[in-house]
């Protein structure tokens, strides 16, 4: 038998690793679907060079349209 109980607090609690704020910014491409890309927001150049998301157009939508 589990005797764990789950309560609102422990699904709000923070977790125990940083967290690492996003940016993003969308790339319109004339002979392409548009990209957005999603990388760390305090990353170095050369970081950026390898640490980042690409998603095409049909994968994504504007924060707006889902709230």
């Amino acid at each position: 038998m589990n005797t764990d109980i789950n309560t609102d607090d422990d699904a709000q609690s923070p977790p125990d690793e940083p967290t690492t704020e996003l940016d993003h910014v969308t790339v319109e491409n004339d002979d392409a679907p548009n990209e957005c890309a999603i990388f760390p927001r305090e990353a170095s150049e050369e970081a950026l060079m390898t640490n980042w998301i690409s998603a095409h157009e049909d994968s994504f939508v504007a924060v707006e349209s889902m709230r």
